[in-house]
């Protein structure tokens, strides 16, 4: 992965983190491609970005890349109970482990967020490890059992590539709401492109009002939010740099750049 440091860190400071996860068949390097570039059009250099602000940023390598490579280890993981995020989840708390031992960075201080298949492990991961202080779902907030199972929409799985989505007993288990209360109480957003063919814009928002729902029946509903952008399955980094400035402030906060 990649580590950014910013400058200006004083002896004895320590910054909070923000660990920025790509998407399928990305790299490290996407979420820091400058404008101009492919990567740009998804990423908008988020990591770069939140780097410039003062963050420490963190952007792990996922093993879903390489095409049948990793949906092969998918296949080989399910009949035994298993599944991708197995492995991711005990990556990214090793990574956690790594991160907190670093002189500059604050341990209790440290987000989560990730476009795409990068939000999958956005709403998977945190909700299992908790030194993940909050969480930012970009592109992939849905009515996950029926965007995995229908056969009555064109977005579903059913009649996508990507014969790896199904997961071991996911969907008697939870939904994507079931799992964002697994991260309450940390703050929790979504970040949602009303031009995003992922799913229709009635799903997202029909899961997410479950979410919030549960966040205010416990009395902390201004810890999330849900960002709707005039955009398509991309990063949009305004609402989501203002929710990281709120709850992950920096002492001397850079500025934010354009």
């Amino acid at each position: 992965g990649l580590l950014l440091v910013p400058e200006g860190i004083h002896p004895g400071e320590r910054r909070p983190v923000v660990v920025c996860q790509h998407g399928l068949e990305g790299t490290p390097l996407d979420t820091v491609a400058p404008k101009g570039t492919p990567a740009w059009n998804s990423y908008k250099s988020f990591a770069a970005r939140l780097a410039r602000m003062g963050y420490v940023v963190y952007a792990p390598q996922n093993p879903y890349r390489g095409g049948d490579v990793f949906r092969t280890l998918q296949r080989k993981s399910n009949p035994v109970g298993l599944s991708l995020f197995s492995y991711i989840v005990a990556q990214h708390d090793r990574g956690l482990d790594v991160l907190s031992d670093l002189p500059f960075v604050a341990a209790d201080r440290i987000a989560f967020y990730g476009l795409s298949y990068g939000g999958k492990t956005a709403m998977r991961v945190p909700a299992v490890l908790p030194r993940y202080a909050a969480v930012i779902c970009s592109g992939d907030f849905n009515d996950w059992i029926r965007k995995v199972a229908t056969t009555e929409h064109g977005t579903s799985y059913v009649f996508h590539g990507e014969y790896e989505i199904p997961e071991w007993n996911m969907g008697d288990v939870a939904n994507y709401a079931e799992l964002s209360w697994l991260i309450a109480p940390r703050p929790f957003m979504v970040e949602r492109g009303c031009r995003d063919g992922c799913a229709p814009d009635e799903w997202v928002a029909a899961e997410y009002a479950r979410t919030r729902t549960h966040y205010l029946q416990r009395g902390i509903v201004d810890r999330t939010e849900i960002e709707w952008f005039d955009g398509p399955h991309t990063i949009n980094g305004v609402g989501s740099f203002r929710f990281l400035e709120r709850f992950l402030p920096i002492a001397t906060m850079a500025r934010r750049p354009e």
